[in-house]
């Protein structure tokens, strides 16, 4: 079901936050300094025009202090009190170099994190606003930052110059530092075909899952580029998701549904993908080693074919050993490309700006904002996946389906749009939601 909310905003949104809690409130930004503060049910609480009347932002709620309503507009940040919005409460002027153009705070809300045009991540203390750190390393606009849940003292950053960047507050240098062209260019290497091009990976938008070690970054390529953080915050492992045909503009992990690798992602060509991370070679271990034991076995068994026709039986052998450790080794380093697709899929026509996961009213949700000056929400999608994940787990306990009027619900079935454009997309051995659903 989706729902939209208007009245709101008089020019086109860009951002949107929600505070934490059963009585969590909404907010959102636009051009010319708008700022709205919504209810559950999409009743307006609260609207203000900021000085100046440069863009809107970045929006964010503290975690520690859900009345503390971070907003950024132009090169400063204000503090509003979302229940009264006359006026801000607080105002660091001065806190980005440039333009900001993405908010992030710690899990304790002790620590502001500003991405601007710069490339510059400044660290400012709270409460006061004081710059204690500037972090400079990229060469291009910083377009997103993210603080690591349970590391207060660890950030990612992410940039239109292609690269990633895990931070440690007590240095000024990256922890590591990620290329997204040269891993886009490995891929592509081996799926390109002639005459094709494929756009520059511009690092849009990056998310931490609440685990703390899994990184996800919406690229202009169209992917979601996966990072696993390791021991001693070391990078472990790399993959991606191709989840758009056009630039990917937005992906956030979800952290209230079954597990906390469910993502949700937004991009140019209009479409919000609903995708289940929990079992790929990034994130899963066991993934990871599968990988690592069947490449072998496969490149060994062609082998043994041609050893036969070698004259140096023993050599042949050593090298082909050789040949396999190499190949574990690689795998480990660097995942393919996920084929499947998502969970989920919702045409929502426009070309997305923000999005914002939440639970309205006991629903799992999904805030869209795209190029108008109305939000929609989207929930009836997240109760289809929910109600056919449990019927999965039924299936995966021994419980048959069952078909109703001698239909084919099949994993090969085509499936069908539904109302309001939400397609549930065929990813390996699941079913339509509408099989998923029968009980015994």
């Amino acid at each position: 079901m989706a729902r939209r909310w208007s009245e709101g905003h008089s020019t086109s949104i860009l951002c949107v936050g929600a505070s934490s809690g059963p009585e969590s409130l909404l907010a959102s930004g636009s051009e010319g300094g708008e700022v709205t503060v919504w209810s559950q049910e999409g009743a307006i609480i609260g609207r203000l025009t900021l000085s100046g009347e440069e863009d809107s932002t970045s929006v964010v709620f503290s975690p520690a202090a859900p009345i503390q309503l971070f907003v950024s507009h132009g090169d400063a940040v204000s503090v509003l009190d979302p229940r009264n919005l006359k006026g801000p409460v607080e105002e660091f002027q001065g806190a980005g170099e440039e333009e900001i153009n993405a908010l992030a705070l710690n899990d304790t809300g002790s620590v502001l994190a500003v991405a601007d045009d710069s490339g510059a991540v400044r660290v400012l203390e709270l409460p006061g606003g004081k710059v204690c750190r500037t972090l400079r390393r990229h060469t291009n606009i910083c377009s997103s930052v993210a603080f690591r849940p349970h590391r207060p003292n660890n950030l990612v950053s992410a940039a239109l110059d292609m690269h990633v960047m895990l931070w440690g507050l007590q240095k000024t240098r990256p922890l590591w530092t990620l290329n997204l062209q040269d891993v886009a260019e490995e891929e592509d290497d081996h799926q390109q075909r002639p005459g094709q091009l494929f756009n520059p990976p511009l690092a849009h938008c990056v998310s931490v899952a609440s685990c703390g070690n899994i990184i996800g970054c919406a690229a202009e390529d169209g992917r979601v580029h996966l990072m696993r953080i390791g021991s001693g915050s070391k990078l472990e492992q790399l993959g991606a998701v191709k989840a758009h045909s056009q630039g990917a503009s937005q992906a956030h992990f979800v952290g209230f549904l079954s597990h906390p690798h469910w993502l949700v992602t937004g991009g140019n060509d209009g479409q919000v993908a609903l995708w289940d991370l929990g079992k790929h070679p990034v994130v899963c271990p066991d993934a990871k080693a599968q990988t690592r034991v069947t490449a072998p076995r496969r490149k060994w068994k062609s082998k043994a074919k041609r050893k036969e026709q070698c004259q140096d039986k023993a050599t042949t052998v050593e090298t082909e050993k050789e040949e396999v450790e190499n190949e574990a080794a690689t795998s480990a380093e660097e995942v393919p490309e996920e084929t499947s697709g998502p969970k989920l899929s919702i045409s929502h026509g426009d070309k997305v700006n923000w999005l914002c996961p939440a639970v309205l009213k006991g629903e799992p949700s999904v805030v869209v904002a795209d190029q108008s000056s109305c939000l929609t929400m989207h929930t009836a999608a997240h109760r289809a996946v929910l109600r056919a994940q449990g019927c999965r787990e039924r299936h995966s306990q021994g419980v048959p389906m069952r078909k109703k009027r001698g239909k084919d619900y099949s994993q090969n079935q085509r499936l069908k749009t539904g109302p309001m454009g939400i397609t549930i997309a065929p990813n390996g051995q699941h079913r339509t939601t509408k099989a998923l659903t029968q009980r015994e």
